[in-house]
């Protein structure tokens, strides 16, 4: 019996590669789509298939004989042209929904964002019946916004569709989030936003991969088609006290300096101006979005995915966060 082939775009990314993983442990066929090669997976049942999901003749082409679509490139970050934000987030996920339904591919997951529904506010304990965010700080929640739309509006009987909201993705081999953090803290440029007593959710690599499955599971069962599902470990943590977790493991001080949030949002936005005027197109040190994120609770109710998708953490947070903070240690 033939073994079901899925595409997954962004494959050798962080969060990808864990998923791909886990589709060639099935012996499902898999075949990445990316922009280049990568040595780190290597699999007889896998294939690189190159290419910009921006270009529909690619998408085309890659999506030729698959039965099934996980989608997890994007565009990340919250800084850079809104032209390229536009450009992959939302035509590239467009481009795919069109390859997908004529290519008759049976089911589609969609890696999307809490940041769908930014505001501005805290979050705590709030369900996907919030509707999608307003005063966007950066093209990155905006563009995500309308990609899961799109995605969730082309959901059709024999099209099954649905999208993960995945919140402070962390794990083993994290490029993103945690060395950002160690490096501002061996530069003594780490400081608290507002209070420091903000909850926040956090999803380690593994539960968010074993959730696409489940999702893509769930969708041949006929549920979860048409619904988008925020996703974490299902026990929000004290941000500065998980930072601080880290910080210990890895050798180095607790971060205690403090500044407020009006202070850090002022400060955001005049290095956002100065960044414009000059045209530089790496980060500023602080946004007006990250100032907001690390200063206010951002949690969420995730018993929709529990009930539908048999969202489970993968990993205890605080035992695997010890483990890999202490892995991450200065010799």
């Amino acid at each position: 019996m033939t073994k079901p082939r899925v595409l997954v775009t962004g494959g050798y990314g962080f969060l990808g590669q864990a998923i791909v993983q886990r589709l060639l442990a099935r012996e499902w066929q898999v075949r990445i789509l990316a922009r280049r090669p990568s040595s780190q997976l290597s699999h007889p049942l896998l294939e690189f298939c190159p290419g910009d999901i921006s270009d529909a003749a690619t998408v085309e082409a890659a999506v030729k004989d698959c039965d099934h679509v996980i989608h997890v490139a994007a565009k990340a970050g919250v800084w850079g042209p809104a032209s390229e934000y536009e450009k992959i987030n939302v035509v590239g996920t467009k481009n795919l929904l069109a390859a997908s339904e004529r290519a008759r591919v049976q089911t589609f997951v969609h890696t999307s964002t809490p940041s769908v529904v930014f505001n501005g506010e805290a979050f705590r304990g709030a369900d996907e019946s919030l509707p999608y965010g307003k005063n966007w700080l950066g093209a990155y929640a905006e563009t995500k916004a309308r990609a899961e739309q799109a995605v969730l509006a082309a959901a059709k009987p024999d099209f099954r569709v649905c999208a993960l909201r995945p919140h402070l993705i962390w794990g083993p081999g994290d490029p993103h989030i945690f060395p950002r953090i160690l490096n501002r803290a061996r530069q003594g440029r780490l400081r608290i936003i507002g209070h420091g007593l903000n909850l926040v959710d956090v999803t380690h690599v593994d539960t968010a991969a074993a959730a696409h499955l489940q999702a893509l599971d769930a969708l041949l069962a006929q549920r979860a088609n048409g619904k988008a599902y925020f996703i974490s470990q299902g026990h929000p943590v004290l941000l500065w006290d998980f930072i601080n977790v880290l910080l210990k493991g890895a050798g180095l001080p607790p971060v205690t300096k403090r500044i407020s949030l009006s202070a850090a949002y002022t400060i955001a936005s005049g290095l956002e101006t100065a960044w414009s005027l000059l045209r530089l197109r790496h980060e500023p040190p602080m946004t007006r979005f990250v100032a907001v994120e690390l200063a206010k609770d951002h949690w969420f109710n995730v018993q929709a995915a529990q009930r539908d998708l048999g969202l489970r953490p993968a990993h205890e947070t605080w035992s695997a966060l010890e483990s890999l903070a202490a892995s991450l240690r200065v010799k």
